[in-house]
């Protein structure tokens, strides 16, 4: 009996150590931007897997500003947090954020956007998802649809960030089996809605003539669906794909809106880097490289997603 009780004791004061040691790791976290849709979902899914993990999140918004997302980690590394993450502003400009954590022997973890950096140190993690991916099964989707033939025009998002290429790349990888589907217009409309729809009608006024249009997020394919409806085009008579799955963009699949879109992990990201952050800052192995999949939502299954968002 009183070897039972000592036996409960030290698992006790065990359990008691690695909670508090939770509780006592510091994360600061910078993101791109607050006021994007679907970076508001990821910050928030952080938020909520911190609360559980009894982890403390420093978050800051650099407000897409390159200079400003530095300094901010420059704080951190001057607040000495046990971890930081970043998800960046221009993943081509990430190199001075790297040095800086580095430097200062602070564990960093990239979150959603992926650096250009070709090899990150030691003590570097990214938790992303393959853009190639999500641009290689919209535009197969959207081929089908169209029977491999017809017109399309492609929204672009963000210049300064890689997913925004590289779900374009992935794109014209399927368009380069269609020889009969044409590329007729390539704009960006910086993934926002407002500019997708301003982007459309401006199209529209042209008398451009299209099948489809392939969108680099939901937000720019809501916007071009809303200038649609307006100019008086049936609903479905232009097909539009778009990508990361939002809350908007899922009803907009369920409504006919949207044709589709791919769904992008908010939730698998934001747990993924957290659980990096917390691993690195105890000094626990974790990969370097943690991809979370794509997964393509059409009408038939569009149901299935809407329960795994809790937002």
């Amino acid at each position: 009996m009183q070897m039972s009780k000592r036996i409960a004791a030290v698992a006790l004061s065990l359990f008691m150590a690695t909670t508090t040691m939770a509780a006592d790791i510091k994360v600061g976290v910078s993101m791109a931007q607050f006021d994007d849709n679907w970076l508001t979902y990821l910050r928030e899914s952080m938020a909520r897997k911190a609360k559980d993990e009894g982890v403390q999140l420093q978050f800051e918004d650099a407000r897409s500003d390159v200079v400003k997302q530095l300094n901010q980690v420059q704080s951190f590394v001057s607040q000495k947090v046990d971890a930081i993450i970043v998800n960046p502003v221009d993943t081509a400009a990430t190199r001075n954020i790297t040095e800086a954590a580095t430097k200062a022997g602070i564990p960093l973890v990239y979150v959603n956007r992926r650096p250009d950096e070709e090899n990150l140190p030691k003590g570097m993690v990214t938790v992303t998802s393959n853009d190639l991916e999500a641009g290689r099964l919209q535009m197969q989707y959207l081929a089908d649809k169209m029977g491999g033939k017809g017109n399309l025009v492609i929204m672009l998002g963000d210049l300064a960030n890689n997913s925004t290429h590289n779900r374009t790349k992935g794109v014209k990888e399927v368009l380069a089996k269609y020889p009969e589907i044409k590329v007729v217009e390539e704009q960006t409309a910086n993934y926002m809605r407002d500019k997708g729809m301003d982007l459309m009608s401006n199209w529209l006024l042209s008398g451009k003539e299209f099948d489809a249009v392939s969108s680099n997020n939901d937000e720019m394919a809501i916007g071009a669906a809303m200038a649609l409806q307006q100019a008086g085009k049936a609903k479905g008579s232009v097909l539009i794909g778009g990508v990361d799955g939002t809350p908007d963009g899922l009803a907009a699949v369920k409504r006919g809106m949207l044709a589709a879109s791919v769904f992008q992990d908010a939730k698998g990201q934001a747990d993924g880097a957290v659980e990096a952050a917390v691993k690195l800052a105890k000094k626990e192995p974790v990969e370097q490289n943690v991809w979370i999949p794509y997964e393509l939502i059409t009408p038939e299954n569009v149901d299935s997603f809407q329960s795994r968002i809790k937002h």
